[in-house]
């Protein structure tokens, strides 16, 4: 006869973990944090300061919103990571001429010669995953279309691309 716990779980008719889109995303994201923090404690960031740095190599002097939009963050949670950022002296924190409400990052030298250490991140976590090419940019652009459609439902679409 099985245990209580076996039987109560073969007898469940709720929900399924393996079922769930949102499980695999989570632990998928966690594991990849994981991944990558070895390789970013060596740069002295974290991952989120990281996703900011990249969005500023791509857009430098880029507002608190326009970082905001591209990686799906609010105001109250980028600021505090801005601020570690410009604290470290990666970047300097401007008001804008045009509009005083608006806060622009802009890489400081050190900020933007970190980019060049920083190239080998990804190469490194791609070569750590031993996936093919094909089939990590295949995932990758079916991500980037959950993504949108998640952020569509979520009436968060304005997001640049």
């Amino acid at each position: 006869m099985p245990s209580a716990p076996v039987a109560a779980a073969a007898a469940a008719t709720g929900p399924r973990l393996d079922e769930q889109l949102c499980f695999p995303l989570y632990a998928g994201a966690r594991l990849v944090m994981q991944a990558y923090s070895p390789l970013l404690n060596e740069l002295g960031l974290t991952y989120p300061q990281y996703l900011v740095l990249m969005v500023l190599w791509e857009q430098d002097g880029a507002s608190v919103q326009q970082i905001g939009e591209r990686l799906y963050l609010d105001s109250g949670t980028l600021t505090p990571l801005l601020q570690r950022l410009a604290a470290a002296g990666l970047v300097k924190r401007v008001r804008s001429g045009k509009d005083e409400r608006t806060v622009e990052n802009w890489l400081t030298r050190t900020g933007r010669s970190l980019e060049r250490r920083a190239g080998r991140v990804p190469r490194d976590l791609f070569c750590q995953l031993g996936m093919p090419m094909n089939e990590f940019k295949q995932l990758r652009g079916e991500l980037h279309s959950l993504l949108a459609r998640l952020a569509n439902m979520a009436g968060d679409d304005k997001r640049s691309k």
